[in-house]
């Protein structure tokens, strides 16, 4: 969100005057604690990225994104779920009784309050079973790697966003902070031509979903359609093999899919509304009212911002069909390589639909394939993987 000249915030524009104003970011206090952790293993495939704002794909506390027989996992995880399923707590692990199979998918258990991120199809896609095992055992443990992929993150950030705190009396107020991240962005996309840590929401194969762009840009010429970017970074000077480019592909089309839907009006107000247990017309805390009156922004409640946020998205082009992955090298972060590729519809939509059937319960969790199971050498679960444990299925 960017301030006028006059307002204390444009500290560093005082500081040197041949720095642009940099737009100011409203964040609330208890995402501020959560960014660091969060940030790491989202840029990691984090199971659970929650919902999106500028800074941090993790959001406060109100959207929160041990071990027995592998057996019983599979078992208690795995059922289906109708699209619009209610959610219970989490049951105990160690129950094998058949229970209602609403209760037991890990969509219905884990996500359905705060729908699926694009992290959470990214990393199934990697390994369903590291998946599983993520949300029934604790979260993916974060490696020095993860975290100096999360600092690097937050410097190209803070490159073109100022982040602000502001605290949050509500479900309401926090996901309003995320519609006017949106428009904050947008607007910059739109007048700078490059934005970072763009937030993103929509329904796609029945659910909804969540997500955060790490970059657009907007391409120079006659072609206006914004350019979808991502930055992988690498403790290694060399390209990463190709499961690993295929997972940073399949993200960026994730991002394309769901900027592409806003942009085309399919972002139903009632159903958000109603499938997140909103009331549109909550009063906003006087704090995030005037925050939101200084970016002009006249809003007073959910309903305001939310109209505000369509009303951007009309002004808005869809996503270009060719999209970039960079890979930075950690300790300087320079350029080691960069992977233009084209949107694939048709494969995305499989690749979706074939993660809902994991994510709802129609079928197990699948284990990564023969070819690629080089990854267990770097997942936490392998000792209790059916890949070790089962004869015939073990590991290289």
């Amino acid at each position: 969100m960017t301030e006028s000249p006059s307002q204390g915030a444009n500290d560093v524009a005082t500081t040197n005057p041949s720095v642009p104003e940099i737009p100011i970011e409203i964040v609330s206090e208890e995402e501020m604690a959560l960014i660091e952790a969060a940030l790491a293993a989202t840029r990691s495939c984090l199971p659970s990225s929650v919902f999106p704002a500028i800074c941090s794909p993790s959001s406060s506390s109100l959207f929160l994104n041990n071990a027995r027989s592998i057996r019983s996992i599979t078992s208690l995880s795995k059922r289906r779920v109708p699209g619009g399923c209610s959610e219970s707590d989490i049951e105990d692990l160690g129950s094998t009784q058949k229970k209602n199979p609403v209760a037991e998918s890990l969509f219905h258990r884990f996500r359905k309050r705060r729908g699926l991120s694009v992290t959470d199809i990214t990393s199934a896609e990697w390994c369903e079973k590291q998946t599983e095992f993520g949300l029934l055992f604790g979260k993916i443990k974060i490696t020095k790697a993860m975290k100096a992929g999360h600092d690097r993150h937050v410097k190209l950030e803070e490159e073109v966003v100022k982040r602000v705190k502001v605290s949050v009396e509500s479900a309401e107020d926090a996901w309003a902070l995320k519609f006017i991240n949106f428009i904050t962005c947008a607007n910059q996309l739109l007048f700078e031509g490059l934005t970072r840590e763009l937030p993103l929401v929509g329904f796609s194969g029945g659910v909804w979903m969540v997500g955060i762009v790490d970059e657009i840009r907007m391409p120079e010429g006659e072609n206006r359609n914004p350019i979808l970017v991502d930055t992988k970074t690498r403790v290694r000077e060399t390209l990463p093999a190709e499961p690993q480019r295929r997972n940073g592909r399949l993200q960026l089309m994730c991002y394309k899919h769901l900027w592409d839907n806003l942009v085309a009006d399919k972002f139903s107000s009632k159903d958000f509304f109603d499938f997140f247990s909103l009331n549109p017309y909550y009063i906003l805390a006087k704090e995030i009212r005037e925050n939101t009156a200084k970016a002009g922004i006249p809003a007073k409640t959910l309903d305001d911002v939310v109209r505000y946020f369509r009303n951007t998205c009309s002004m808005l082009l869809p996503a270009d069909n060719q999209m970039l992955l960079r890979y930075e090298l950690q300790k300087d972060n320079s350029v080691i390589g960069e992977d233009q590729f084209a949107y694939d519809p048709d494969w995305l939509n499989g690749q979706i639909q074939g993660s809902l059937k994991f994510w709802l319960g129609e079928r197990e969790a699948s284990l990564t394939p023969e070819e690629e199971r080089w990854k267990c050498r770097f997942c936490q679960f392998a000792s209790v993987c059916p890949v070790n444990t089962t004869p015939g299925t073990s590991s290289p």
